[in-house]
């Protein structure tokens, strides 16, 4: 295993061998990314606005009306997803492509496409962000769940080059993929350009919603079923949460610095070194920390602790038998040997691990976006309390680093 910058790598030649014979159960209904648990149905759609690289691009999820027989979204859109992760994991494209689609091609999003959308006061929103090589539909566990408890969730896909893949449309698809650092590059540059471009195209979403939610018309590049005029006033946006994953988690930070129409944020297993720390103290809204066991450092813990604040709240877990790749869809999809030799599963169950971590983030977006639900009878898990939990950090802090 490599370490660059504190992300982990997996070497090529570990990838080939493995996934063609550690998994035969993936191509069957054995692994799936389990269904939202609250009280409403889920739908989904995406949007594009514009048609540059300049555009937005997300996958949104809602709380949606009832239907027969609701069409299922592939998990990974297209191939070309399948060729951005060769490209990320430095694997042969044609090869590569094969097994992903014998493993995951068959994987489905369990929320129902273009469905209706279902009217029912004013939901709160989440905007959601994608970690380094991923793109919008990696975290639809998380982000179908928070549907179903009743959020508007829109998931962006980043074009700044971080997405293993992600394309706009002028006459045709124009597909964008990631962008590797040059032999003798400094990341540091890069990350920082990366980290605010992220935080705009959150906003920018935001912005969208906006519109949608004024009634204001927003045409749809994709040209999906979904008629974005029955969102009309769906949307309590006085109640706005910003949430993201690794890189993802950097750009929550720089969302709630750019944008105080974010109330709060939840940084899963956030990856600290995109961020300019001159930026931190003007962060004052609320952060959740939510960390895996087995990814977090020294130093990067010592960069969330820099957000420390008497005046701003600010909470730390961490998920005992978590690795970094418990936050994705992944860790549903591979079977129990594979998951653990690619790090994609840790010891604990990964529907415990995605239990807790939904059940302490809605218990902190009540708290903090001031929702009368009933949340808060998992107010204790904000403060690691449960044997599955860690207050804090799991990593010793030297007392001179401090």
């Amino acid at each position: 295993m490599v370490k660059a910058q504190g992300l982990t790598f997996i070497p090529k030649w570990n990838w080939l061998a493995v996934f063609t014979m550690g998994n035969s159960s993936g191509h069957n209904n054995t692994l799936s990314i389990p269904p939202g648990k609250g009280p409403h149905r889920v739908g989904c759609t995406d949007l594009m606005v514009g048609h540059t690289v300049h555009g937005t691009f997300l996958r949104l999820y809602y709380p949606c009306q009832a239907s027969e027989n609701p069409q299922l979204p592939d998990w990974v859109p297209c191939r070309e997803y399948f060729n951005g992760l060769a490209d990320f994991m430095k694997m042969n494209r044609a090869l590569s492509e094969r097994i992903f689609n014998y493993l995951f091609g068959s994987c489905k999003i369990p929320a129902a496409w273009n469905a209706s959308f279902k009217p029912d006061g004013k939901y709160p929103v989440i905007i959601f962000s994608h970690g380094l090589g991923a793109f919008r539909t990696l975290y639809s566990a998380i982000c179908v769940e928070l549907a179903s408890q009743g959020f508007i969730v829109a998931a962006v896909e980043h074009r700044d080059e971080s997405a293993s893949a992600t394309f706009y449309f002028r006459e045709n698809e124009v597909w964008m993929y990631y962008r590797p650092l040059k032999p003798g590059e400094n990341e540091f540059p890069l990350r920082n350009k990366q980290v605010k471009q992220r935080a705009d195209e959150c906003i920018r979403a935001l912005d969208i919603l906006f519109d949608i939610n004024s009634g204001k018309s927003v045409e749809n590049v994709l040209q999906c079923d979904f008629d974005l005029s029955t969102m009309e006033n769906s949307m309590d946006l006085c109640r706005i949460a910003i949430m993201g994953h690794s890189f993802g988690g950097a750009t929550v930070i720089e969302c709630l610095c750019k944008d105080v129409k974010f109330k709060c944020g939840v940084a899963l297993d956030t990856w600290m070194f995109p961020l300019d720390e001159e930026i931190f103290p003007g962060v004052k809204q609320p952060i959740f920390f939510i960390n895996s066991e087995k990814f977090q450092w020294i130093g990067n813990i010592i960069r969330m602790k820099k957000l420390d604040s008497a005046i701003f709240p600010r909470k730390m877990i961490t998920i005992k038998g978590t690795v970094h790749q418990s936050f994705p869809d992944f860790t549903f999809l591979t079977g129990n040997w594979i998951g653990r030799l690619m790090k994609l599963k840790g010891e604990i169950d990964p529907h415990i691990a995605l239990d807790l971590f939904n059940k302490a983030t809605l218990a902190f977006f009540q708290c903090h976006l001031n929702m009368d639900r009933d949340f808060n009878q998992w107010d204790a898990l904000i403060d690691g309390k449960d044997d599955n939990l860690i207050p804090g950090t799991n990593i010793t802090i030297p007392q001179s680093s401090i």
